[in-house]
């Protein structure tokens, strides 16, 4: 890392810059960015701006959240409905109160993922 590439990616930290989590795509170097512009400190290259690399991330992290979650919900309300026929067979009150209980935080579980 040459003194020029150090002074420049500390005038853009103090000026506001951050530290990106993901590395250099050239060198794996430490990259910064100020105003969408990502620099990295190790190699000076400034790759696509970082708004379009997160934009095309969130996009693949949304779709991967949406079906966990599609799936989760799929597995939840299985099993709701497994409660809900094992409820109607059982006749031990406490038993009952258990199931209830389970009914109850599933459902719970579920509107939380559905908002």
């Amino acid at each position: 890392m040459s003194n020029d590439l150090t002074k420049r990616a500390a005038d853009m930290l103090l000026k506001g810059a951050t530290l990106l989590a993901a590395p250099c795509p050239y060198c794996k170097g430490v990259r910064i960015m100020k105003d969408g512009n990502a620099f990295c400190v190790s190699c000076g290259r400034e790759p696509k701006p970082e708004v379009e690399i997160d934009t095309e991330k969130k996009s693949e992290d949304k779709s991967t959240v949406s079906s966990q979650s599609d799936s989760t919900l799929i597995t939840l309300a299985k099993k709701l409905e497994s409660l809900s026929k094992e409820l109607e067979k059982e006749s031990d009150y406490e038993k009952q109160q258990q199931i209830l209980k389970s009914i109850n935080s599933l459902v719970e579980i579920i509107a939380k993922l559905r908002s």
